[in-house]
């Protein structure tokens, strides 16, 4: 028998619908082929789109207080908390979501932030002063622009800008009290960003980012311009990877991660007479992340990626050997962060039970404390099952990896299941809390599986590669081999399948529904590639080569005959199942024309497909209305072709 929750969504599916009965998508959003979705299932999903988190933007300067990033209204604003604890108190208000604000370092009596216009990316940089709440644009208002980093004194901030040809991302400094200072220092290329300023303020370390396994750290002479390897490319063997760095407290070395002669990134200090690295983490077999050194230059802190749980480390400069680290609350790790005054350590923490939140360390008492608790829409999340880790080998023998979430008990028998895959595609799908997502086990019984396939990282840059080029189609056998497994489960229903994902996850999706058609109920394909030529072709200049470097390069005869002949969109007669399509129509990353042209095909074979599109939406819906349409709407899909009889 199915669950009654289930049985009553199908029974309001079922039921004719007047006007009022209805949701009312916005003039914004476009729609093609959205049958009605019943008022009724989008309340009840709603409760589960109410869930907030919060974002560490920055430490004050000279209190105990934080600045963070969270959403009470549209879209994500700046608020500032006094304590931990404490009321978020909104400090902007507008209609664009706010990114990557920083405290002016002296006295914090303005931010800077970054802000883009509909989801394109184009991100402008803007001075909020405290006192008016006057937002001051301070670059170019076309360009694509990072927020950047302050330097020690306080009066300049050195940022990236894509303003000089619309690809390369060249240095720029300005002084945010002064926008007329602003000026180009150094022209650089695609994929660099600014990673720190040494003691001095008289050079940038600076990253050079090719691909996910080859980048390069530089030093930036601010006077003149010059740039100086730090560590120079090789002539042949290995690439490797640096992970951005920040100054010794002297001046003299930069700590940084690199995966130089090992499958993990580790935490190095590289010398800056010598050149010469040191290893700190040789033991852990695990990439380190989030590495922050303490304003007094004595305690590295750093994350390190274990099997996709963020584990806090600290280290003792002067030893070398790692410090005790107090106990913490159940969950996963990022984003680090120390106060100016060297006492406190603030992070992210997240778990299934929890969204996430920003939490504090005293590193001379070990006291960790909470400074915000994120509202969960009034569920009652003690009961969310923690995900456990699943392991299935692939075509190869080589083991792949997953996060299974399953219903709770009282959904009996053999549950439908939902294979989420991650973007990237070098993404990693990392345990956490699910919110909306969370309406499925918990509300229609249906298991979640968050497969890390290959070319996935955390892994090891070996696996990290494996999916690269003209081996694309591994990766999809590796989704295959999933599909057996859940075959071998007795809790779980091979025969209800649905596939879905969001960016490289949607070209997953709609490569999975194309090449096993007979194995799946249905997919839903959020802002994903139907044509890797055609998208590489379309999608933004800034960002072509670094894609090229792990899709192939399309100009290529072989890789594009590759392409095409792999191309979800140009295999559309295979998709046999319904789909539905979920598109933001200002994406920088998927142009809309990846989505329009899957779309068409299938239409013309009268495939059944599901669109919708939003005219103020980028890469995935960021507002809260359009989230709202956007989970009511899959709601509808997943009962009527995955749990619906």
């Amino acid at each position: 028998m199915r669950p009654a929750a289930a049985v009553a969504l199908a029974a309001l599916l079922a039921a004719p619908l007047t006007a009022d009965d209805a949701v009312k998508p916005g003039d914004n959003l476009v729609t093609d082929g959205l049958p009605p979705i019943p008022q009724d299932l989008a309340e009840k999903v709603q409760r589960y789109t109410e869930s907030r988190s919060a974002g560490l933007f920055d430490w004050h300067p000279t209190k105990r207080e934080l600045l963070i990033g969270t959403r009470f209204g549209q879209t994500t604003q700046a608020h500032h908390v006094k304590f931990p604890g404490g009321a978020r108190k909104q400090l902007t208000f507008f209609a664009e979501g706010v990114s990557g604000a920083r405290f002016q370092p002296k006295g914090g009596k303005f931010f800077v932030f970054g802000r883009d216009v509909g989801g394109n990316e184009r991100y402008q940089t803007y001075r909020f002063d405290l006192d008016t709440g006057a937002a001051t644009l301070l670059t170019d208002g076309k360009s694509r622009n990072t927020v950047g980093v302050w330097s020690h004194a306080g009066d300049r901030l050195a940022y990236t800008s894509t303003r000089r040809t619309g690809r390369d991302n060249d240095l720029y400094v300005i002084d945010p009290a002064d926008p007329k200072s602003d000026k180009m220092v150094a022209q650089l290329g695609v994929g660099w960003s600014v990673a720190d300023w040494s003691p001095d303020d008289a050079k940038l370390l600076a990253v050079e980012y090719v691909s996910i396994n080859e980048s390069y750290l530089w030093l930036i002479d601010l006077k003149t311009g010059e740039k100086t390897a730090l560590t120079p490319r090789k002539t042949g063997g290995e690439p490797v990877s640096y992970g951005g760095g920040t100054f010794s407290k002297d001046g003299k070395a930069v700590w940084t991660t690199s995966d130089k002669g090992s499958e993990f990134r580790r935490l190095v200090r590289i010398d800056l007479g010598s050149k010469g690295e040191q290893v700190f983490s040789a033991d852990i077999p695990w990439d380190v992340e989030d590495v922050e050194l303490s304003p007094d230059g004595k305690t590295v802190a750093f994350v390190t990626n274990e099997a996709g749980v963020g584990k806090l480390h600290l280290l003792d400069v002067e030893s070398g050997k790692p410090k005790p680290t107090p106990a913490l609350p159940p969950g996963s790790v990022s984003g680090l962060l120390w106060h100016p005054a060297g006492k406190d350590l603030a992070f992210h923490l997240s778990s299934a039970k929890h969204p996430r939140d920003v939490f504090s360390l005293d590193l001379a008492s070990g006291k960790v404390e909470r400074w915000t608790e994120s509202e969960t829409g009034g569920l009652d999340t003690s009961a969310f099952p923690e995900p456990e880790l699943v392991t299935w080998k692939s075509f190869d023998g080589r083991e792949i990896s997953g996060f299974l979430y399953r219903p709770p008990a009282k959904f009996a028998g053999k549950r439908p299941v939902i294979v989420n895959i991650h973007g990237g595609p070098e993404g990693q799908s990392r345990p956490g809390y699910l919110g909306a997502t969370n309406y499925y086990p918990n509300e229609l019984g249906v298991a979640v599986i968050y497969p890390n396939i290959r070319g996935s990282s955390g892994y090891g840059k070996t696996f990290l590669k494996l999916d690269n080029g003209l081996k694309r189609e591994d990766s999809y056998k590796d989704i295959a081999a999933l599909l057996d497994w859940i075959k071998t489960r007795p809790d779980l229903d091979a025969d209800r399948v649905m596939v879905t994902g969001g960016s490289y996850g949607g070209h997953m999706t709609l490569a999975v529904a194309t090449y096993y058609p007979d194995r799946i109920r249905c997919a839903v394909d959020v802002v994903g590639i139907s044509n890797l030529r055609s998208f590489l072709e379309n999608t933004e200049p800034y960002r072509r080569d670094l894609r090229r470097a792990e899709y192939g390069d399309e100009r290529d005869p072989a890789v594009r005959e590759f392409m095409e002949k792999t191309a979800p969109v140009n295999n559309a007669e295979k998709i046999t199942k319904p789909l539905f399509v979920v598109q933001g129509l200002n994406d920088p990353r998927v142009p809309a024309s990846e989505a329009d042209q899957m779309v068409s095909a299938l239409k013309r074979r009268g495939t059944p497909v599901w669109y919708l599109a939003a005219k103020d939406e980028g890469h995935g819906f960021a507002k809260k209305k359009n989230a709202e349409v956007q989970a009511a709407a899959t709601a509808a899909f997943v009962q009527k072709y995955l749990v619906g009889e």
